[in-house]
């Protein structure tokens, strides 16, 4: 009874994307990422093939911790390759689990084998508000409790009983209880 609510990458991506080529100083990659008020950059090769990024965490732990000079590091040598991407139609859900399991970030979007954005964690936690008052507001209307979403043993929604959120609510006796809640059962 119950659709899944489901918001595309290509609907949160910062798009176009700036690049540099990765044989471009750290110092151009810096003045980019000021001029564009960003964090990161997607690396691109001489053919203009994305292979990798470059962060300002990177920046700051392979160079300016390092005390090399900007001028003379190239961005080739500090980036993080491969470039991790996702599908431009991909749900949020599916770009955050990529996002963890490769421990990064910030994914490269692409579209037909091109590169067309980039989703960051922040882009992702930026929306979730005011998805969570979607879901709030779908409930309050249609008297159903969001439970779009199941995880191992469980659904993600509201406890039917004390109206908190919680990744684990279990059924009993016909309601969706949270942990908490099913303890004072």
């Amino acid at each position: 009874m119950s659709e899944k609510i489901s918001v595309k990458v290509k609907h949160v991506m910062s798009s176009p994307v700036v690049t540099v080529e990765e044989n471009s100083s750290i110092l151009k990659a810096s003045k980019l990422m000021d001029k564009y008020d960003i964090g990161s950059l997607i690396v691109v090769d001489e053919d203009g093939n994305p292979i990798g990024m470059v962060t300002d965490m990177d920046i700051i732990k392979r160079v300016v911790a390092k005390n090399l000079k900007p001028r003379r590091v190239k961005v080739g040598e500090i980036m993080s390759k491969p470039l991790i991407t996702i599908d431009q139609d991909a749900d949020l859900t599916t770009a955050a689990k990529v996002m963890r399991n490769h421990h990064v970030k910030r994914l490269g979007v692409m579209y037909k084998g091109k590169l067309v954005g980039i989703i960051s964690s922040k882009d992702i936690v930026t929306v979730t508000p005011e998805l969570i008052e979607i879901l709030m507001e779908k409930e309050r209307i249609t008297g159903i409790p969001a439970k779009s979403t199941s995880t191992e043993g469980g659904m993600v929604g509201y406890c039917e009983l004390c109206g908190e959120w919680s990744d684990l609510l279990r059924e009993k006796d016909g309601m969706l209880l949270c942990e908490n809640c099913l303890e004072l059962e």
